[in-house]
């Protein structure tokens, strides 16, 4: 919202009554009506001026184009990340022998004797050796320069050790020792009878065996929704991981893909998209949300001038400061809010240039900015809601009980960091819910939320019954204090807040020295002259009823 400077010339505002007026009133009508048009909705800023409301239009415009803009990358990062995940899987049923296509826990596969060790291993090898016959996909090795990367091998191990368990006997050196060869799948015969030593482990000092390998792909699917397919490189690791040394040896696969733009490509037979209709859009939602964060931007400043007036006036009549609640009807949130969300939507759509582009692969860094920015956009139509007194309930809710609502969960929050930390330490090793500190606090908050219950107390490991014992004690002590206490008071809080409000509605709110001064000002006159401050936004065009519609009432409600 913009200021209304004086829309009357001096010599008219002062009119016949110039006689009788002295310059102090005159200057009071004057601050008064502008603060009366600052607390304007759009719709009573258009019936007073009938001007356009250039500031809402842009921000309907932003919402269209940043939902449209967020749906196309949506879909198209949908497609990057299934081709990952799915490539993810077929590593593992190419690489991992007894592969059963579920992870199990934190690991893929476990292996409990030697011969299945070596069997684990060397299939591996093998059916790396295979690639190019066994899988279905576009998929290749890597190769740099016209050489074939080749696959690496990694065994680590302490440097000395002698193990008898029998005799309660141990000579361990905790020097950690690496050794790694290299793996040509052309040449396999001569390699595996020149590398039989390395094969020769001792599982009592093997920590790990580490294999990794660079693979090719090409996301073939981009084509069907007319978009240029991506180039990927896939760098795979695979561990043997023995660091328990309880005779169950966990295989991990995991993967990183990175994406580029392919060298050499020709797509004929389907309509090839031009990427530059999609260029031309994120350069327009930049403009738009840059023409948004100036526009909200000159709107505080003005408000800020606004304020210094209001607050010498008052210093020069009343001899009296303004106080903090009238400071804050000047602040307005919301458009702070826009001016955020406009700089994530600029840095957001300049990403995705660079993807669209080929010359960035941060899809998940883009989502955050786009999605975010998408998010407050969408939470910012609630300011023009709010001009509706039926539909103000809920930001007058939210205003009031926020100050009470943080006392409150800050002072919760310690009980709840006491039961995460005893949980984590005393029920983790029996309880998967528990195992961390984050997976604590994850199951805690489930729990206040009534979910997953009984499995939260059926899933304990009833081994050790003292722990058994506690953990019937913690979980009923932390859902009854929770659930019937905690969660009950922080209801209770917002539901003050909510009768308080609905309570100001139907009596009226409380005046302050801003609005008894505004209370004082007959109804806004219309206007035919332009205002050199006035380029607020009103709530749509001309032809909508709201903007035509008289208000029901005159008073006065005041919406920072």
């Amino acid at each position: 919202m913009e200021l209304l400077v004086q829309y009357h010339d001096g010599s008219e505002s002062v009119g016949p009554l110039g006689s009788t007026m002295s310059q102090g009133i005159i200057k009071e009508e004057i601050l008064r009506n502008d603060l009366k048009y600052y607390f304007m909705s759009p719709c009573e800023k258009y019936r007073a001026r009938r001007q356009l409301p250039w500031k809402l239009g842009v921000q309907i415009l932003k919402i269209v184009m940043i939902t449209s803009q967020l749906i196309l990358f949506g879909l198209n990062n949908q497609l990057v990340v299934s081709y990952k995940e799915e490539n993810a899987m077929t590593f593992k049923n190419l690489f991992l022998k007894d592969y059963s296509g579920v992870d199990e826990d934190d690991y893929s596969v476990a292996l409990y004797s030697q011969q299945a060790v070596y069997d684990s291993l060397f299939y591996v090898l093998d059916q790396y050796r295979q690639l190019g016959r066994l899988s279905v996909g576009p998929i290749s090795y890597a190769e740099e320069d016209g050489k074939l990367l080749p696959l690496v091998i990694c065994k680590e191990y302490y440097k000395r050790g002698n193990v008898e368990p029998s005799d309660d006997a141990y000579d361990i050196d905790a020097q950690l020792e690496k050794v790694c060869m290299t793996h040509d799948p052309t040449n396999v015969s001569q390699w595996k009878a020149e590398n039989v030593s390395f094969f020769n482990l001792e599982f009592y000092r093997l920590v790990d065996i580490k294999i990794t390998f660079q693979l090719k792909g090409i996301n073939l699917q981009t084509v069907r929704s007319h978009e240029l397919p991506d180039c990927y490189v896939f760098f795979v690791t695979i561990t043997f991981d023995n660091q328990c040394h309880s005779g169950k040896i966990k295989i991990f696969l995991d993967i990183d893909a990175l994406s580029s733009a392919c060298k050499n490509w020709t797509i004929s037979g389907t309509a090839q998209k031009n990427t530059h209709y999609l260029l031309v859009f994120d350069g327009f939602v930049i403009v738009v949300c840059l023409t948004s964060a100036v526009l909200c931007t000159r709107s505080i400043v003005l408000a800020v001038k606004l304020l210094q007036r209001f607050s010498r006036f008052f210093r020069e009549n009343y001899n009296h400061k303004v106080c903090e609640t009238d400071k804050k009807e000047f602040l307005n949130g919301w458009y702070v809010l826009v001016i955020v969300s406009d700089a994530m939507a600029i840095v957001g759509s300049i990403l995705k240039m660079e993807i669209q582009a080929k010359s960035l692969t941060s899809y998940d860094v883009c989502s955050i900015f786009l999605g975010t920015s998408t998010l407050m956009v969408w939470v910012g139509v609630i300011r023009y809601l709010g001009y509706f007194q039926k539909y103000n309930v809920l930001i007058l809710t939210m205003k009031t009980a926020f100050p009470k609502v943080i006392r409150f969960c800050c002072c919760a929050g310690m009980i709840y960091l006491g039961y995460t930390f005893c949980g984590w330490i005393v029920l983790g090793p029996y309880h998967e819910k528990f195992e961390g500190l984050s997976r604590v606090a994850e199951s805690l908050f489930s729990l206040v939320n009534g979910d997953d219950m009984y499995t939260t107390f059926a899933q304990l490991k009833d081994k050790n019954s003292l722990v058994w014992l506690f953990s019937r004690v913690y979980l009923y002590s932390f859902i009854s204090l929770f659930i019937y206490m905690v969660l009950s008071l922080f209801i209770a809080l917002i539901t003050d807040a909510y009768d308080t409000i609905k309570n100001y509605q139907k009596n009226g709110f409380p005046m302050t020295d801003l609005q008894r001064f505004l209370r004082e000002q007959n109804d806004f006159p219309p206007s035919e002259e332009g205002s050199e401050m006035d380029t607020e936004t009103g709530m749509g065009h001309p032809a909508l009823c709201c903007c035509r519609r008289a208000p029901s009432n005159d008073d006065i409600i005041l919406i920072s």
